[in-house]
């Protein structure tokens, strides 16, 4: 018996375009299947259908049959499908609901009203094994740890049937690996896992079945080692080399310590004026934070960040309009910078004229979404709108967290494109936290890696290599 089928299948949101026409999609019990293809296409949507989150939580015409373990789930409520399908959702913040990771794990158990012996045994369990602190408050989580805590919630809930959007999102190398090789696990104890990702050269190796989405239609891929390598390749680096110049940022012993504990400590190094900086490290090594601390948007527990690219703002520790006029910043999560009600006012708020704001959606590939919400879009085309709208600032210094988390590979490779071209254009100062490593190189002159909240090494494209290599 197949986990899931999908029969003549068809959605659509506003009854008007169809997001799926007449699908035909097959998971199986014992094996992990990957659902891959272009940003927007439908992935998720697929996803929502099988977990029963459409159409009785996001709205929208469903036709065809949908079958759960042999049951057709239409008409059911989604509390019944819950039992038997786990969902891990994109963006994780938006499913954290509880302040502590036990709690948070805790939660799902108690909805399905585990024995109270029976949580802790999985708290427990699943805690060691996602290499998790139960008693760790949630909000101090960095991104990739917030991605491996919504995964051990659904694991500790026991559904045969999983399904996870983009659950490398925000990983490092080791997460990714250890999450990967979880799943393969459970697929050996006859579990059926469905992997909807973009980082192809992170899940082939683990994966049976391959299905790419594209066009309305969903495809069984037959030559796996064809699509992996027309969709892994490392991009080239469009950008002249780097000779050096006066520092933008001089960081002196800078540490930061939050809740009782010290998250950076001691980090020292300087960044030049028109180079494209790339903070690598493991997932809660502190990346982020550091970013923040350059944005001014934290303020150092101890030593100084002394920015050399305009007088007028002094050292104060926090920044100004004037002084976000000048650094823009891109957030690993765009709901957080994502509030006006269509595309097109996002990107023209911070700019010049409308018209520039046209020329720059049309360049990050979505001027066709301007009359679209922001928080309607797929998260990859949120991600390419959030960098657009702070692009089209047109800031001396841009900061991007895990800037090309939900692109496709010929998304990714547009994306890249796009920023370097902006940055042999502007002469702006890059620094960019990535776990991609087909992109790593392509943004980068110089880098630094971190290690539990200190610079461990710091150089150039080699390091890079060294780093993804380790």
């Amino acid at each position: 018996m197949n986990a899931i089928e999908l029969k003549n299948v068809s959605f659509s949101y506003d009854g008007k375009k169809k997001i799926l026409s007449d699908v035909h999609f097959v998971a199986e019990y014992g094996k992990v299947t990957l659902l891959a293809g272009h940003s927007g296409e439908g992935k998720s949507t697929l996803m929502y259908i099988v977990g029963g989150i459409a159409p009785n939580v996001v709205c929208g015409e469903l036709s065809g049959d949908v079958l759960v373990a042999g049951e057709n789930i239409k008409g059911r409520r989604l509390g019944y499908i819950c039992r038997k399908v786990g969902v891990v959702l994109q963006n994780a913040d938006e499913q954290i609901v509880q302040k502590l990771v036990g709690d948070e794990i805790a939660f799902g158990c108690e909805n399905l009203a585990f024995p109270p012996e029976k949580i802790q045994r999985q708290i427990d369990t699943i805690c060691k094994l996602m290499k998790l602190d139960p008693a760790a408050r949630c909000r101090t989580l960095s991104g990739g740890q917030k991605q491996r805590l919504i995964t051990a919630s659904t694991l500790a809930m026991g559904q045969k049937i999983i399904l996870l959007d983009e659950p490398l999102a925000n990983l490092d190398k080791e997460g990714a690996k250890l999450l990967m090789g979880t799943l393969r696990s459970l697929a050996g104890a006859g579990y059926c896992v469905v992997v909807i990702e973009h980082r192809l050269d992170m899940v082939l190796p683990y994966v049976d079945d391959v299905w790419h989405i594209g066009g309305e239609r969903v495809e069984k891929v037959e030559d796996r080692a064809e699509y992996l390598g027309s969709r892994t390749a490392q991009i080239a680096d469009s950008c002249p080399a780097f000779t050096g110049g006066a520092p933008a940022f001089s960081l002196r012993d800078v540490c930061f310590s939050a809740g009782g504990m010290e998250i950076l400590s001691g980090v020292t190094f300087e960044i030049p004026k028109g180079s494209r900086l790339l903070l690598l490290g493991e997932n809660g090594c502190g990346k982020t934070t550091l970013l923040r601390l350059i944005a001014r948007l934290y303020k150092p527990t101890r030593g100084a960040i002394v920015q050399h690219i305009g007088e007028k703002f002094g050292q104060k520790p926090k920044g100004s309009r004037a002084w976000y006029k000048k650094v823009g910043v891109v957030y690993q999560n765009p709901d957080y910078q994502l509030f006006m009600p269509t595309v097109l006012k996002e990107i023209a708020f911070g700019a010049e004229s409308e018209e520039y704001a046209r020329e720059i959606a049309s360049l990050f590939g979505v001027g066709h979404l301007l009359d679209r919400h922001p928080q309607s879009l797929s998260e990859g085309q949120k991600r390419r709108v959030s960098i657009a709208a702070v692009a089209a600032c047109k800031p001396e210094v841009l900061l991007l967290d895990e800037p090309t988390v939900g692109q496709d590979y010929e998304g990714l490779c547009a994306l890249v494109d796009i920023l370097n071209r902006l940055h042999r254009e502007t002469g702006n100062t890059l620094v960019t936290v990535t776990h991609d490593v087909r992109c790593a190189e392509a943004l980068c002159d110089r880098a630094v890696w971190l290690q539990e909240g200190k610079v461990s090494a710091a150089g150039g494209k080699e390091l890079v290599r060294s780093y993804f290599s380790a």
